[in-house]
């Protein structure tokens, strides 16, 4: 029997869904049901929990205004590519799922159970039940904050209360069959009080990289105060998080002025333009600057296609001796050049990194410091990650103006974060934000020869991604994005 939540979990999405009138009342044969602590623990050993799946969750890579395309590559890329590039209103054919639903909502499904149910294990004290319970809330937050940038209009206090996002999909349930979509408010709340209320019970030292920790928890709700605009309880949030980074397994920056010189310990070659500098970037579950790996394939847009591209304005942004450079090359995958001088191929591996960062945390809280006027503590954070990027000289940071700074963070994230994702989602909460205000973004389109051929400006709307077809016909009566 294959039933729905909201349509993804389909039948037997993960291992525990059974038929019959209640799948938690019946153990299906060669099914694994979680019924003890030891269970319910191994739930989060899965790799589908820290990766987006085989169709990943990646629709905000071509989305950013980072980006550029240049023909005769990006004519033969998926037309999914092409139309998210284009910020078109229809994503998905009506009869095809959404990777951004297939990649998160099995992962949803698991969190949900823990949550649900861990406590009424057959074994374990109070006090491993509610660890395993709190590290299932503080995904769940995270897997909500992952979809309500795609589907939820951004946060803006003036709106959250009436604007739309996703349905808060709170339990395991695969027979669900009506949802109601949440209010912006709604969904951001309840990140706030899943991570709050989860924080106490994590530990500062987890036993792996993988399973989330105290700080990681900690910065991730400053991540959501600071896309809600709430800067002193992010600040809060993420001055605690360092307080609680572990100590049992290496958390720190990488120094790219050691790890990405010639011969250095990446083994960066600069004769590798063509290949993908795959062995470069440590592994999520082993890269020091991980505390939450979360991770989405880039579908060989770096490395096996050069069909989505560093756009030469956003190349203009790096310094001449700014070592994540060298994750970029001017060469198409095959040889050859770009027609078109500044467009660069990220060829840094296959993955991009999307949960908690330790970079991230220093750029999260310099913008926090910034907006609140704290020019010095936001400069110190700044300077911290720079110097780990680029020369001394290179990573000064001079401005004291309050409004340069924050403009000036916000471009140190296109750098930090260029190709891996972070950007659309910035571009949703900066749309909002009255500095910001009037900002036209737009993605160039080049022909073969490097001459514009396109020019497409971002409409309003479209700071949201639609629901498919698909979705709203299996849930009527469910509203979609304009």
């Amino acid at each position: 029997m294959k039933k729905k939540y909201l349509i993804y979990v389909l039948g037997v999405v993960s291992s525990f869904v059974s038929c019959g009138k209640s799948f938690l009342e019946i153990t299906p044969k060669g099914k694994f049901i979680a019924s003890k602590v030891s269970d319910y623990d191994l739930l989060f050993q899965n790799t589908t929990l820290i990766n987006t799946g085989t169709s990943p969750a990646n629709a905000q890579v071509p989305m950013g205004d980072e980006v550029a395309v240049v023909d005769p590559y990006f004519n033969g890329a998926q037309l999914r590519t092409q139309r998210l590039f284009r910020w078109e209103d229809k994503v998905y054919n009506d009869d095809e799922d959404a990777f951004e639903m297939l990649a998160i909502m099995p992962q949803l499904y698991t969190y949900n159970k823990i949550v649900n149910e861990v406590m009424d294990a057959q074994d374990g004290t109070t006090e491993q039940k509610e660890a395993l319970r709190a590290e299932g809330r503080a995904n769940r937050a995270w897997a909500f904050f992952m979809l309500g940038n795609y589907y939820g209009a951004p946060y803006s206090a003036a709106t959250a209360s009436t604007a739309l996002s996703i349905p808060l999909l709170t339990e395991a349930d695969v027979a669900k069959t009506s949802f109601q979509r949440a209010t912006v408010a709604q969904v951001y709340d309840f990140m706030v009080k899943d991570l709050s209320e989860s924080i106490p019970y994590l530990p500062k030292n987890p036993a792996l990289r993988t399973r989330i920790s105290r700080a990681a928890a900690e910065a991730l709700l400053g991540k959501v105060y600071l896309f809600m605009g709430r800067y002193e309880e992010s600040l809060v949030s993420l001055n605690q998080a360092f307080n609680d980074l572990p100590t049992t397994f290496a958390t720190q920056l990488y120094d790219l002025n050691t790890t990405m010189a010639v011969g250095g310990t990446w083994g960066y070659d600069p004769n590798w333009a063509l290949t993908s500098y795959q062995s470069l970037y440590p592994p999520a579950w082993n890269n020091i600057e991980n505390l939450f790996p979360k991770q989405h394939g880039l579908n060989g847009w770096n490395s096996e296609l050069s069909d989505i591209l560093l756009s030469p304005e956003t190349f203009a942004l790096f310094s001449a001796n700014d070592q994540r450079l060298k994750f970029f090359t001017p060469q198409p995958s095959g040889g050859g050049k770009f027609a078109v001088p500044g467009l660069r191929r990220r060829n840094s591996g296959t993955q991009a990194r999307f949960g908690v960062r330790l970079a991230e945390m220093y750029l999260l809280r310099g913008e926090a410091n910034a907006r609140l006027g704290n020019i010095t503590e936001a400069i110190k954070d700044l300077e911290t990650l720079r110097v780990k990027r680029m020369p001394a000289a290179e990573a000064k940071v001079t401005l004291t103006a309050k409004n340069l700074l924050i403009q000036f963070v916000i471009e140190e994230r296109l750098r930090e974060f260029a190709l891996q994702g972070q950007r659309w989602f910035d571009m949703r909460r900066l749309s909002v934000d009255p500095l910001f205000a009037g900002k036209e973004y737009t993605h160039v389109y080049y022909d073969a020869d490097g001459k514009e051929k396109q020019r497409i400006t971002l409409r309003p709307e479209r700071l949201t991604m639609r629901f498919p077809e698909k979705v709203m016909t299996e849930n009527p009566g469910m509203p979609n994005n304009p």
